[in-house]
């Protein structure tokens, strides 16, 4: 079944090739299908074009297929071109004529845009919810193990001290950043599209603050181009929000996976967050936080796939924006599986004490040092060049502690403003 079905045959392998996996893609889409649907009879039947008894039985029979959907039992067989075509018929099998009328004032256009903003919302806050519990994590480990020093590197080479504290409170602070992205993509998506048809209204006098309102947009899009226009446009702010989220994920995996080896041997993993070799005995590798950083440098690129797709594309539908389902589906439970085995394995981090005992880590202090000088009353260049000048004859004794103040720095991290900040965010 096709809704755009006129008695003519379509060719098998056009029909093939047209269809693609949209089936296996719309799963997703069917609640949010069937939400849409249920403002949609209602505001029929609240405009005359459905009587009350047919608008009744289109909402009752519509919760039975979310019912059924969030039991597992809702699939999308061969014989229907998508989840729009596959409900349209249950519906039409169930209630006869009143099934053929839900159609009515609206196109396929508009039926996936708004099903596709209801299913962005719910991701949108699922991976806030999910970044919020990892901010926390990292914030209990930067109080548990702020005093616990740990060089920093600059260019790959040390640098100056730096602590575990602020290192699990650095990373939590980022993802803030990308909360307040995830908020933007939200407000982007939080817009009613149904009711613009297929991309230029209806002649129909259908109200379409009444379906804003009912099915909790924040605001509809006014103009029916634009809300046509908003196919791609919202799918990419999205995707810039995960790619912010992937990037300081990745980041973070990285560091993990540098700082394990032995030749940092900054942190522990357990050995149930670890895998071996099969031939090396002694291997415990991260393979967790390695996959974790390829699968979040795969979300990065999934903005730019998607302007390729929609760059050139003018006002209205094309047939193009189907393809945008392929790479965002499945890159959304991807990063949310990513954030759930980062959860999961956070936690479990265990950090060394008496880092800086290794000689290698004198010079960390060489900035604390003739900061110092500074504050004795030798001007900053010549201080400089007597630290490098200790340094170069081998005289150069390191503090091994630090004195900071400022605001962010070692001693004084900010936490609490840090906790502040993402409860603003949130």
């Amino acid at each position: 079944m096709k809704l755009w079905e006129k008695g003519i045959p379509t060719d098998k392998q056009i029909e093939h090739f047209t269809v693609g996996n949209d089936r296996e893609l719309d799963l997703v889409l069917a609640k949010y299908d069937a939400l849409g649907s249920i403002a949609h009879a209602k505001m029929l039947g609240q405009i005359g074009l459905l009587t009350q008894e047919e608008t009744t039985s289109l909402v009752d029979a519509l919760n039975e297929i979310i019912d059924d959907v969030a039991k597992g039992n809702f699939e999308i067989e061969d014989s229907f071109e998508d989840v729009h075509s596959k409900i349209e018929y249950l519906l039409t099998v169930k209630l006869g004529d009143a099934g053929k009328k839900i159609h009515t004032a609206r196109s396929r256009n508009d039926q996936v845009l708004v099903d596709v903003h209801l299913y962005l919302k719910d991701e949108l806050k699922a991976l806030k919810e999910q970044v919020k519990t990892l901010f926390d994590l990292l914030m209990e480990s930067a109080e548990k193990h702020q005093n616990v020093l740990l060089p920093g590197y600059t260019h790959l080479q040390i640098a100056m001290p730096s602590s575990f504290g602020m290192w699990f409170s650095a990373y939590a602070e980022s993802f803030i950043d990308d909360v307040t992205m995830l908020n933007a993509a939200s407000k982007i998506v939080d817009q009613n599209p149904l009711g613009s048809a297929a991309g230029y209204g209806s002649s129909f006098p259908i109200n379409r603050t009444f379906t804003t309102q009912e099915l909790g947009f924040e605001t509809l899009k006014f103009n029916a181009v634009a809300a046509q226009m908003s196919r791609g446009k919202a799918e990419k702010t999205v995707a810039f929000a995960m790619a912010s989220v992937a990037g300081t994920l990745s980041k973070f995996a990285m560091d993990v996976c540098l700082y394990m080896s032995q030749n940092f041997d900054f942190i522990g993993l357990p050995a149930h967050l670890t895998t071996g070799s099969s031939i090396m005995p002694h291997k415990k590798n991260p393979d967790v936080f390695e996959l974790i950083r390829g699968k979040c440098n795969k979300i990065q690129a999934l903005p730019y796939e998607i302007t390729l797709i929609t760059n050139n594309l003018p006002s209205g539908y094309h047939r193009d924006l189907q393809l945008l389902k392929e790479g965002l589906f499945p890159a959304l439970q991807n990063l949310k599986a990513c954030l759930d085995i980062a959860i999961f394995s956070v936690k479990d981090i265990t950090v060394k004490d008496n880092i800086l005992k290794d000689k290698k880590y004198d010079y960390l202090f060489t900035v604390d040092t003739l900061n110092e000088m500074v504050v004795a009353g030798m001007p900053f260049r010549d201080a400089y060049k007597a630290v490098a000048e200790q340094l170069e004859a081998g005289t150069y004794q390191s503090p091994k502690e630090t004195k900071h103040t400022h605001e962010g720095s070692i001693n004084n991290l900010c936490l609490e403003a840090i906790k502040d900040k993402m409860k603003a965010a949130f």
